[in-house]
């Protein structure tokens, strides 16, 4: 007898973000204080240099500038992350104080401020039968660009609302961000291959890393007393304003990518990877530009990722099952192969879609499955015998 699943397979929840809210409910229990505080700062200090070196390692500058052909469309995505997501955050600076207060605002406006997601990106384009090639340019070049831009963003824009940033908060950008990712790039011709053989293994350091730089945010929110300015209500209505933000980004990616010309391939790559805020990106780097105010600053983003992904998975497979996906258009868009796109699509959704279900993916142009007569059809009766 078979188990039905506790959530409906198109309303994905990511077992990350449950490990998310578990290190928060932990600091809220047992936060580090006194000489465990100093030693879990002083860990989470490494922990991100750390990240932002095997950021910088596993990156590949070679194939973000083998997507320089694609300009438009990565200039399109750019403009979405760091120009279109600050411009709705600094208007959402009418919500406050009614809808939000104004640390969770600051939280609210580092969101918009963060690069945009490579993987879920990649999938989602995937699934929906978009441009791939394209996802994965677009999202490295956001990658490479939130490295800097980012911080510069959140020196200008954010200020002392989050306690400023001194010039000794820029020089732990420069020393914690910058410098490691910058190693990395540098020493990836010989560390590329140590990090592909242990992928499974460096995937769980990055995890944990990010972690132990939640707990010590949030024990440090704790110790000082900062959460009993967050409410119920208060959580709900971030939710809210979060919901709209999302929604908007999507709206105006989609429809904006087709008044700017783009077709339909180009246009899922534009609207996943435009709309997207990376979670692995933005907390290590929250860590260093809010310090103790970081836990209320993170918060709005952990939400957010967690909701563009249960929004997203919906309309991805929405667009696969769109009459345009298999209309003989190619994924390809503005000179990708699109055979490969297409290729890489159908695999992701098969992945995705369990065969048989009205969800499942329809069948890419040429590769419908064979079928055979029915006994009896389209054959000529033998005639009558004479009487």
């Amino acid at each position: 007898m078979n188990r039905r699943p506790l959530l409906p397979s198109w309303l994905p929840v990511d077992g990350y973000v449950l490990a998310l809210l578990g290190t928060v409910g932990l600091a809220a229990l047992l936060p580090a204080s006194g000489a465990a505080a100093t030693a879990a700062e002083s860990a989470a200090t490494g922990v991100v240099a750390l990240l932002f070196f095997l950021y910088g390692a596993r990156l590949s500058t070679r194939e973000a500038l083998d997507g320089l052909r694609h300009w438009r469309l990565h200039l399109t995505v750019l403009g979405s992350t760091f120009l279109v997501f600050p411009l709705l955050g600094l208007a959402a600076r009418g919500l406050v104080p009614g809808i939000l207060t104004p640390q969770l605002y600051g939280g609210f406006l580092f969101l918009c401020l963060v690069p945009s997601t490579i993987q879920s990106s990649i999938a989602f384009t995937s699934i929906a039968r978009g441009n791939v090639p394209a996802a994965i340019c677009a999202g490295s070049f956001s990658s490479l660009a939130g490295i800097v831009l980012t911080p510069l963003l959140a020196a200008a824009l954010l200020g002392g609302d989050t306690g400023g940033l001194s010039a000794d908060a820029v020089l732990r950008i420069v020393l914690q961000l910058l410098a490691p990712f910058l190693l990395g790039q540098v020493l990836r011709r010989w560390v590329a291959g140590f990090l592909v053989r242990h992928k499974k293994v460096l995937g769980y350091v990055d995890r944990g890393s990010i972690l132990l730089v939640v707990y010590t945010a949030f024990s440090q929110g704790m110790v000082a007393g900062i959460w009993h300015l967050v409410t119920p209500g208060r959580l709900a209505l971030l939710l809210a304003a979060e919901a709209v933000l999302l929604a908007l980004m999507l709206a105006l990616t989609w429809y904006g990518a087709g008044r700017l010309g783009f077709g339909r391939a180009d246009r899922i790559a534009i609207q996943f990877a435009g709309s997207k805020k990376s979670l692995a990106a933005g907390l290590p780097m929250a860590s260093v530009l809010f310090g103790a105010h970081a836990s209320l600053a993170v918060l709005p983003l952990m939400l957010f990722h967690q909701m563009q992904l249960m929004v997203c998975a919906v309309l991805a497979k929405r667009r696969a099952r769109d009459p345009e996906a298999t209309d003989g258009q190619t994924a390809g868009g503005e000179g990708v192969d699109g055979a490969a796109a297409d290729g890489q699509a159908d695999a992701g959704a098969a992945r995705t879609a369990a065969p048989g279900r009205p969800d499942a993916p329809v069948p890419a142009p040429g590769r419908h499955p064979r079928t055979r007569p029915s006994p009896g059809r389209d054959r000529i009766a033998p005639p009558a015998p004479p009487r």
